[in-house]
């Protein structure tokens, strides 16, 4: 979570220094493509590394080089060196480094809780991703307008160290030892898609993630332009409604489980692509900030009520074997939805202006919910994937 805060904090910087950079709304969402094409074009390699190597050492081996790339870039801001492709450059290293490292980041919580427990667990990993939303943001607002907008950049190198050493401590419970030689790298992307190809509760899991992020990121890739251009506000303005986001989220993660125990995820889903959708409904007819605020908490809580539940669906889906491949699939759709709505939306504000951007992408989420609806979530909670193991153990050649 102390982590997660500076992660926040440099994105609200990176957001809020390129609406300084340029005033296009085309190159303020370039800063979310940036960051989210690595994922989308390297997360299934990611994935593979996670599942043949220590994931632990891959995860402290990928949080130090971006604490290195972060510590860059706040000097780089600091000596006043930053242009708009400087500044997507970095954004574009860091990530890289996000891509290399979700994917295990996801797959070693099974291995942290039982079973029974896995969808709280994502709960609770998601309250702690946006109590760091909902502080984050607020803080680099605060720090952007009383010191400068390094400030974030320097805060978020000095968080990796808080998590590398979470890592130096965690001692992850011993693998069984193998006998047989560690799968190959292209073998095992290949293996990996072979399961997402056949595996039915998966497929639906990414049509449905598709459906609803690729209309999400509007909200996300268009907000500094939003706070800029539409609400006329500042640094901290967009810090607050960034924290009324997290809060949201925070609020929705505590309050949410016995609705979305009530309605099944399918209709969860549903749910809170309907609140996502009133919330960029909302955003263009009513340019108010107390207005904005209030509905960014909705925003929040729709996220994690949408997140949370195709999350779980793609971790009950997959088997260990190749469980870090298949969330790798899964992170790789919902980052690639991210980047090519990230790039729509910001064409779309530019020709049509952020107001029908907005409306524009509101009503496809709901198109798309209604033609996806059939795709049902969590298909596979009652499989077992596990090899079998009913064959005798082979002979190893000595």
């Amino acid at each position: 979570m102390l982590s997660n805060i500076g992660t926040w904090m440099h994105d609200v910087g990176a957001g809020w220094l390129m609406t300084s950079l340029s005033p296009s709304p085309m190159f303020v969402a370039l800063v979310q493509t940036a960051g989210a094409l690595p994922v989308f074009l390297l997360s299934l390699l990611a994935g593979a590394l996670a599942d043949t190597m220590d994931r632990r050492k891959l995860l402290l081996m990928v949080q130090i080089a971006m604490g290195v790339i972060a510590l860059a870039l706040g000097l780089v801001v600091w000596f006043g060196l930053t242009t708009p492709w400087v500044l997507l450059g970095f954004t574009l290293l860091m990530g890289i480094g996000t891509a290399l490292s979700a994917p295990a980041w996801q797959a070693i919580v099974p291995s942290l809780v039982p079973r029974p427990s896995l969808q709280q667990a994502i709960a609770t990993n998601s309250v702690g991703i946006n109590v760091s939303r909902a502080i984050g943001p607020a803080l680099a607002g605060v720090l952007i307008t009383s010191i400068g907008v390094a400030i974030p950049f320097f805060v978020n190198a000095v968080s990796f160290i808080v998590v590398v050493a979470a890592l130096i401590w965690w001692k992850p419970p011993a693998a069984a030892e193998k006998r047989l030689p560690r799968e190959q790298l292209f073998h095992a992307m290949r293996a990996g898609v072979r399961f997402a190809l056949h595996s039915k509760p998966l497929k639906s899991t990414l049509v449905r993630a598709v459906a609803f992020f690729l209309f999400a990121s509007a909200y996300w890739a268009l907000l500094p332009v939003i706070v800029r251009q539409v609400l006329q506000g500042g640094a901290l303005l967009y810090g607050i409604i960034l924290g009324c986001v997290g809060a949201g989220a925070v609020i929705g993660a505590m309050v949410l489980p016995p609705l979305r125990k009530k309605l099944g995820p399918d209709r969860s889903v549903m749910a809170g692509t309907l609140g996502t959708a009133f919330t960029l409904v909302v955003f263009a007819v009513v340019p108010h900030p107390v207005v904005a605020g209030a509905f960014s908490f909705l925003a929040g809580a729709s996220w994690i009520m949408v997140l949370t539940s195709l999350n779980v669906s793609a971790q009950v889906a997959l088997p260990d074997w190749v469980r870090a491949r298949g969330l790798a699939i899964f992170v790789t759709v919902f980052f690639g939805s991210m980047t090519a709505g990230s790039m729509i939306w910001g064409q779309t504000a530019v020709r049509a202006g952020v107001p029908a951007a907005l409306l524009i992408a509101a009503a496809g989420s709901v198109v798309a919910m209604l033609l996806t609806r059939k795709a049902k979530l969590q298909l596979g909670a009652d499989l077992d994937l596990a090899p079998s193991m009913h064959w005798p153990e082979p002979l190893i050649d000595q």
